[in-house]
């Protein structure tokens, strides 16, 4: 939203655009979908059967499913598999999406586009939130406001930051570029943003990404010798040092918070 800036007495017609207002139009305007055409649709499956294996693991059985950022909704078709009965939403502001979205109408999947805070004021048995938080310009607001709208959370978050990646910089910038990252986690910064906005960590585990995620680049695959060997010693130290890892965390609103 503009706001007007103000100088005396009167209002300048000038405006000031928000940094939340400038990140929103790369992906109204299609900037991102034209670097982007597929929208990762490709990771879907993949993504969707971690974050199953997690749903799983803890006797989770959602009727409720909503994802946020859903993108293409792949994912969701891929749930829809596991939870036959379940009411699954999607909610995304692009709206080149909708050219997906016709496609997966026998899933059953409620696909809404535009801002999930305007649009819904349900709550949910699960959310999912899957590399959506690198992309927000307020990750503690955004966190904060989604915290009490779901009984579990899942998180898909990608850790950019290592040391190697500092230290060339060039995945940073091309993952900012391409992508739209703007925020870099590590598993510790990661978990330490979400204890800070109020979530309980259920569980939260690597997904292998180097070398199970589709997609992945001759550097990806050059780096892979040497990233067993680092993760094998210690593998929180080898992902700190070489990257090439996702995080996926089950995690429920904390009791306590306000």
């Amino acid at each position: 939203m503009q706001s007007p800036v103000f100088s005396g007495g009167g209002v300048l017609l000038q405006t000031r655009v928000s940094s939340n207002d400038i990140i929103r139009q790369r992906y109204l305007n299609g900037d991102y979908a034209a670097k982007n055409p597929t929208w990762d649709s490709e990771d879907a499956p993949w993504k969707a059967g971690e974050a199953l294996k997690l749903i799983l693991a803890h006797g989770l059985a959602p009727a409720n499913i909503v994802e946020i950022g859903c993108g293409s909704g792949a994912a969701l078709v891929e749930l829809r598999r596991a939870f036959p009965q379940a009411r699954l939403h999607g909610f995304d502001i692009a709206p080149d999406l909708a050219r997906f979205w016709g496609v997966h109408s026998a899933a059953n999947i409620e696909f809404k586009s535009g801002d999930f805070f305007t649009l819904s004021r349900e709550r949910y048995d699960l959310m999912l939130v899957m590399d959506v938080i690198e992309h927000v310009p307020d990750p503690f607001d955004f966190l904060a406001r989604l915290r009490d709208r779901a009984d579990y959370h899942l998180f898909h978050i990608p850790l950019d930051l290592s040391s190697l990646s500092v230290l060339r910089e060039s995945p940073l910038l091309n993952v900012r570029e391409k992508v739209g990252h703007i925020h870099y986690y590590t598993k510790g910064l990661a978990l330490a943003l979400l204890k800070e906005t109020g979530y309980e960590i259920v569980d939260c585990r690597y997904t292998d990404a180097a070398f199970a995620a589709p997609q992945k680049s001759f550097k990806t695959r050059l780096a892979a010798l040497p990233r067993r060997l680092a993760y094998a010693l210690n593998k929180d130290w080898g992902v700190r040092l070489l990257g090439g890892e996702t995080l996926i965390v089950l995690a429920r609103p904390r009791k306590s918070a306000a």
